[in-house]
């Protein structure tokens, strides 16, 4: 009998490294809270991992061969300490997504922004602390298209004795979205920016890697998560997908959104939730249904007009114990690809789960418009090189600025004061005022051109910025997720059509916070943040696409006057160019 226990207890830890080695069946994670604060260590080795799926086989970069990536775990206030050591072909960087980099903006991650990229044979080590930090936020390369695969799950959990604001849930579990490409991304980068045109869609969604059963070579590529009956569950919703917003589902299950970007909300119940790239949710679902198999969903949320995109749906399923392997599973509903209204929806009822402290004296007003633009063509093979509309080459801008990186770190050039590399003269105000979503010029390419540059806008440490997003319709309006690297910011106001600072309604008691903000299509959103974190903070839109066109800015936050208010030396591994 001992030796019957005993041969059972190893086989269920095989059992458990093999699913949480594939991330294909998850076994459930109770959640355990750990002691106070302390540092945590990570070892991360660039990789390329051969993968088999839709009926083909490639090389993916991956970390520690995993796809996706090794999760991070840390508690409120950890330092976390990262070695990143390159064995693949590629340059790499790594960006701790919504992680606010208090006084360590050396370790934020985007390359040619906070640092060089990691060459192969390298290493760099990212150090960093969790002030006043827990919730679910994700890492990811932000180099080149590499984050395609290059992602995974940060989980930090409160302090010790901190309960959640709601019930203690029986099982956790991290939902990541993504995007799969069957050729080469490096190639796929490299093609779609020399034709001046729009990239393919991906050949597949995936949840967890997995694409579901809808797609070719697919049937056992499903993950599951195994459900008790009457039990309740935190799901991490993480979207890492590269060029696509997603819509998410559960068939026959409501979802109750407790967290967005890794900051407590009041409970907000809804059908289903849409995350742009670089957005994360925590939802709560009770298991209240019959025994059965029920889908869980991701399908596109597409926004702008005359796009290609995958419309295949990507299938895990909430499997109830009880119900069997070929139960047919129910199906969820999602709303329609382009139905901005169930989008903007749950926007409309965030909100954080306190009263909060929202900056009201603002020292600093920026108006920025995004949004896409045809460029001229100037190639003697316009053909093969502008096949954009009209012959035109595809950009993206904010206040018809195209972004262009330079080829050293603009925070290293900033602090060690290197001219040359960049310009502190990104204007605060667009170039030109016109009616944004309904009059914008859209005659490409002959007045839908922007300007180019490396333009960053200074901020004093200290200073309370109020900052409207407005989308336009040059070429078409479009929801863009845009993300603020070093800080959160309150989302105090939301809306459609051009923004009015007569009409528009604010709030400034309990508004969401937020990192990665979906600025509606056709619309605006107004944040306000306090520049309290001295350093070179990137701001871009979060599809990679729009990123790669030029959809970016930088802030500089100068220091402040207190030891606690400047910005380190430079660690002495920092990559070089």
């Amino acid at each position: 009998m001992k030796n019957l226990i005993t041969t059972l207890f190893i086989y269920f830890l095989v059992i458990l490294f093999l699913c949480n080695k594939h991330s294909k069946y998850v076994v459930g994670f109770r959640p355990q809270r750990r002691g106070g604060r302390s540092t945590r260590f990570y070892d991360f080795k660039v990789q390329t991992t051969r993968v088999t799926k839709l009926c083909n086989t490639k090389e993916i970069p991956t970390i520690n061969g995993m796809y996706p990536g090794p999760v991070v775990y840390a508690q409120e206030d950890d330092k976390v300490i990262v070695r990143v050591t390159n064995e693949s072909p590629y340059n790499i960087t790594i960006h701790w997504h919504g992680i606010r980099q208090r006084l360590s903006c050396w370790s934020d991650g985007p390359s040619y922004i906070t640092q060089c990229p990691i060459q192969t044979g390298q290493n760099f080590t990212y150090e960093f602390t969790l002030v006043q930090q827990k919730g679910t936020f994700f890492w990811h390369a932000h180099v080149s298209w590499l984050r395609a695969t290059v992602y995974g799950a940060i989980v930090v959990y409160p302090k010790n004795g901190v309960p959640y604001p709601f019930n203690f849930p029986y099982e956790e579990h991290i939902i990541i979205l993504g995007e799969f490409w069957m050729k080469d991304m490096v190639q796929i980068e490299q093609a779609v920016l020399a034709s001046g045109g729009a990239p393919p869609p991906a050949d597949a969604f995936t949840i967890n890697g997995q694409p579901g059963p809808n797609y070719n070579c697919s049937a056992d590529d499903i993950f599951k998560i195994y459900a008790v009956p009457g039990k309740t569950y935190l799901l991490r919703l993480i979207n890492a997908a590269l060029n696509q917003e997603h819509f998410f589902a559960i068939a026959n299950h409501r979802l109750t959104i407790v967290e967005v970007d890794a900051e407590y909300t009041k409970p907000l119940t809804t059908d289903q939730v849409m995350l742009g790239p670089g957005q994360t949710l925590n939802v709560l679902v009770t298991a209240d249904k019959h025994i059965a198999k029920y889908s869980m969903a991701m399908g596109p949320y597409q926004s702008a007009k005359n796009v290609s995109f995958q419309n295949i749906t990507a299938i895990a399923y909430f499997q109830y114990f009880g119900a069997t392997a070929n139960d047919l599973s129910l199906p969820a509903a999602l709303p329609h690809f382009d139905d901005n209204l169930a989008a903007k929806t749950v926007m409309d009822g965030l909100r954080s789960l306190n009263p909060v402290t929202v900056p009201k004296d603002i020292d600093r007003n920026l108006f920025v418009t995004i949004g896409l633009n045809v460029q001229k063509c100037r190639s003697k093979n316009p053909q093969k090189d502008c096949q954009a509309k009209d012959g035109g080459v595809m950009a993206a801008s904010m206040n018809n600025i195209s972004f262009s990186k330079p080829n050293i770190s603009i925070l290293e050039a900033y602090y060690k004061n290197i001219s040359g590399y960049f310009t502190q003269d990104f204007p605060r105000v667009p170039l030109k005022f016109y009616d944004f979503v309904n009059g914008a010029p859209n005659n490409p390419p002959n007045d839908t051109n922007s300007l180019n540059g490396t333009r960053t806008y200074v901020l004093d440490y200290g200073t309370k910025v109020q900052l409207i997003l407005q989308d336009t319709s040059t070429v078409s309006t479009e929801n863009h997720p845009i993300h603020l690297h070093g800080y959160s910011f309150y989302v105090v106001g939301y809306g459609t059509g051009n923004y009015d600072p007569d009409t528009a309604n604010f709030n400034l008691v309990d508004p969401p916070y937020m990192n990665t903000i979906g600025v509606p299509v056709g619309g605006w959103a107004a944040i306000r943040f306090v520049a309290d974190n001295p350093g070179a903070w990137f701001m871009h839109c979060h599809l990679e696409i729009h990123l790669s066109w030029g959809l970016s800015v930088v802030l500089i936050v100068k220091n402040g006057e207190g030891p606690l208010e400047r910005l380190p030396h430079p660690p002495k591994d920092l990559p070089r160019c």
